[in-house]
């Protein structure tokens, strides 16, 4: 549906009644496209080509890398290809519109509830008689392509983010838009400091125009820009601040300028949500996720913890790969292999919702101190040209630096 949205928004009338609508699209690369739509009728033609939408769209965009241009390329082909039923789409467009007035009817009706001033029944009833009724959205479906040539295509093209560690090449594979990954584990295990080694190498595969995006309600935030500044640089805390403006500039060169760290002692969903659709993000990290707030709260914590992570991949799917961090219970302490059972609160609702668990494990043997042992009880990606399948729900050793935020294979 959204490849006949575009290609009927090049049409000027259409785009005056309904472009501000259009709202809905998902696909970050169509937000693109659609923005770019938007610059080309402030030409005041009454319609445009693909071919001119095309030229316009790699004006704005000079600098993509190579397998950007060429992924573009599949969706202006895609937009020209796409059947754009006039009806249909109407329709739809006029579904958009309805919700839109239906939001603002909702907005007044709560102002005149509160007796605020301006609003009065009457123009609560006026905005009412307005909307159009029998306007419905039954006829959107968007159907996943079973094209295999376009499915390869976009693996070639979107190759997702891979790991630092080649352990997790080896087993998990590159992440992608809709992927959800729990990391967990005992309190000092290095929970923060495997997702800052990661965090820190994958920002710098992300497009210029994303962003990584961390929520971080756990130790003091300043703490942990030190570490990321050290995970990024390799030095130490010292050694970062013997030439502060060298350090931030080779920073912001390898992708730190990408990093936005949002640190609040109490991590709110609605608030996430708007930053979220401000920042564009390639990868958001949410630790700590079980602490997150605005969730409809039960006798059962497991339950509650549920709706948490159904957010978590609705979040996921609709925007970037979200990797989320949380506490082991009890049983896994001086444990070298965790798995989803030793989950804090979970029994059900958690584990289900994720595509893959990574578990940390460390024990108190002599000589063993910055040895972590780690475990991949559950993976449902289908991995990348280094997975091995047999690694799949892999068990490897790997050393952490403390002192520098990173892991390392061994």
């Amino acid at each position: 549906m959204e490849f006949s949205l575009i290609k009927l928004l090049l049409e000027r009338t259409i785009f005056l009644n309904y472009g501000h609508y259009v709202g809905v699209i998902s696909n970050r690369e169509l937000q693109k496209i659609f923005y770019t739509l938007v610059e080309l009728h402030k030409g005041g033609k009454d319609s445009y080509s693909i071919e001119e939408l095309e030229l316009c769209f790699l004006a704005s965009y000079p600098s993509l890398k190579d397998s950007e241009r060429a992924l573009f390329n599949i969706l202006f082909k895609k937009i020209e290809l796409a059947d754009a039923d006039r009806g249909l789409v109407e329709k739809y467009f006029k579904s958009l519109k309805t919700k839109e007035k239906a939001r603002q009817i909702a907005i007044l009706a709560l102002d005149v509830s509160e007796g605020r001033d301006g609003a009065t029944i009457e123009s609560l009833q006026d905005a009412i008689n307005g909307l159009e009724v029998g306007v419905g959205i039954e006829d959107e479906i968007e159907f996943v392509s079973t094209s295999l040539q376009y499915l390869l295509e976009e693996e070639v093209y979107l190759p997702g983010l891979t790991w630092r560690l080649a352990g997790l090449n080896q087993s998990i594979g590159p992440i992608r838009k809709g992927n959800l990954i729990h990391i967990f584990g005992r309190v000092e295990t290095g929970k923060s400091a495997l997702w800052i080694s990661e965090v820190t190498h994958m920002v710098k595969q992300l497009p210029e125009d994303e962003t990584a995006l961390i929520f971080f309600n756990e130790e003091g935030g300043r703490d942990i820009v030190y570490r990321l500044y050290s995970a990024m640089l390799g030095k130490t805390y010292n050694e970062v601040l013997e030439n502060p403006e060298q350090s931030e500039e080779e920073f912001n060169r390898q992708g730190g300028d990408r990093i936005r760290f949002v640190d609040r002692p109490v991590l709110i969903k609605e608030e996430m949500e708007s930053i979220i659709k401000l920042v564009n993000p390639g990868l958001i990290i949410i630790d700590n996720i079980d602490k997150v707030k605005a969730f409809t709260e039960t006798d059962r914590r497991d339950l509650s913890l549920g709706e948490i992570y159904k957010w978590a991949r609705t979040t996921a799917k609709t925007y970037c790969p979200v990797i989320c961090v949380a506490q082991a219970d009890a049983t896994a302490h001086n444990r070298k292999w965790l798995d989803e059972s030793m989950m804090a609160d979970s029994k059900v609702g958690k584990p289900a919702e994720l595509d893959v668990i990574i578990g940390i494990g460390r024990t108190n043997k002599e000589g063993f101190d910055n040895t972590r042992h780690i475990h991949i009880p559950k993976n449902k990606l289908r991995g990348g040209p280094e997975t091995i399948e047999s690694h799949r729900h892999a068990k490897f050793d790997v050393i952490i630096k403390p002192e520098l935020s990173l892991y390392q294979d061994i």
